[in-house]
């Protein structure tokens, strides 16, 4: 009998033992924990964001794919509709503005983490919506794109900064992969990753087909409030630089800025034979409006005489396809499609 009670408390003894310590972490579910090193920073994060802020389109459009459209709580820094195979996911999104948030506009919808598209406007001395240390200071991380990371000098006014090397697909992978840890949805930000590759290898492989002829083209994003003056056009070093590579075309504008601004006499001397014209629904300037744009180059004494405006040779690609971003690889297409259509392929 003694015997009997000392062996079932023994044993009461020790379940009670086993249930009070924690199960070893081999059958326990890993802590989440990420770090990663963004722009001489570090972003730390305990658990996936549960709300997030997308300052600049691109950045939007990730956001979607990767499938974390719930996790958005407010979007901004728009410069035209999205593809339409993401209008309907996108139909509820909460817009805080077309252009560059307020900081307050942005703190109101509580988010864990902003996502700015451009150094300009969330750093580290301040910008148009303001500096990390402000978000930080509301227990808010902001991530930058790494393309921003890789400039010699950051998105500062006009320009939006220079660059040492071209912009490469690789700086948009990272932020891929970076927002796939960040969220915990590693294999959607993988299938991402390869599908965006198969886009450009198809798209690689229809412009070698072009073999255009000794094509020159300017990128012509937008301008100041003076159209007469100077233009925004693509640096060699950018997103268009690499469209052009891909097609097989040489931008005229050899500049290491990101978007220069040229004076219409330098580009008389340049006279490209293509001229592609940003398309948006941005209105910051009277020329973010293409027909403007257009009116501007039929009507100018210098811009008329240009070989691109007198042979028709003007090209409309939508301006998220000029930025680094997934779209990039539709300005492939539609600068190899124009091409073809006026006629300056073999």
């Amino acid at each position: 009998m003694t015997n009997t009670l000392t062996v079932a408390r023994g044993a009461a003894i020790l379940l009670a033992f086993i249930t009070s310590v924690p199960l070893a972490h081999a059958e326990s579910a890993p802590a989440f924990d990420v770090e990663i090193e963004n722009c001489g920073r570090t972003v730390h994060f305990s658990e996936p964001p549960e709300r997030a802020v997308t300052v600049g389109q691109g950045f939007t459009e990730i956001m979607l794919r990767l499938g974390l459209k719930d996790r958005i709580v407010g979007t901004s820094l728009w410069l035209g509709p999205l593809p339409e195979d993401l209008e309907a996911e996108a139909a509820n999104l909460s817009r805080l503005s077309d252009n560059s948030p307020a900081f307050e506009a942005v703190l109101k919808v509580r988010p864990q983490l902003v996502l700015t598209e451009w150094s300009d406007d969330i750093n580290d001395d301040g910008g148009r919506v303001g500096s990390v240390a402000q978000f930080r200071d509301f227990g808010i991380e902001v991530y930058t794109a790494a393309l921003e990371c890789a400039k010699v000098t950051p998105t500062s006014g006009d320009g939006d900064g220079a660059r040492d090397r071209p912009w490469s697909v690789d700086l948009l992978e990272q932020d891929i992969a970076d927002l796939a840890r960040i969220f915990d949805v590693r294999e959607a930000g993988e299938a991402l990753i390869a599908v965006n590759r198969g886009r450009i290898e198809a798209a690689a492989a229809d412009a070698a087909t072009l073999q255009a002829k000794d094509v020159s083209v300017l990128y012509w994003f937008s301008s100041p409030a003076d159209v007469e003056g100077e233009a925004y056009v693509a640096g060699q070093l950018g997103a268009p630089g690499w469209i052009s590579n891909v097609v097989g075309v040489r931008n005229v504008i050899v500049s290491n800025d990101e978007w220069p601004l040229v004076g219409w006499e330098t580009i008389a001397a340049l006279d490209p034979t293509v001229i592609v014209l940003a398309t948006m629904d941005r209105r910051r300037q009277p020329a973010d409006d293409v027909e403007v744009r257009r009116h501007f180059l039929m009507t100018d004494p210098v811009a008329s005489q240009l070989t691109a405006v007198r042979e028709g040779h003007l090209i409309e690609m939508d301006a998220q396809s000029m930025n680094p971003t997934l779209r990039s690889v539709d300005g492939v297409e539609t600068l190899a499609e124009g091409l073809r259509a006026r006629g300056l392929t073999e």
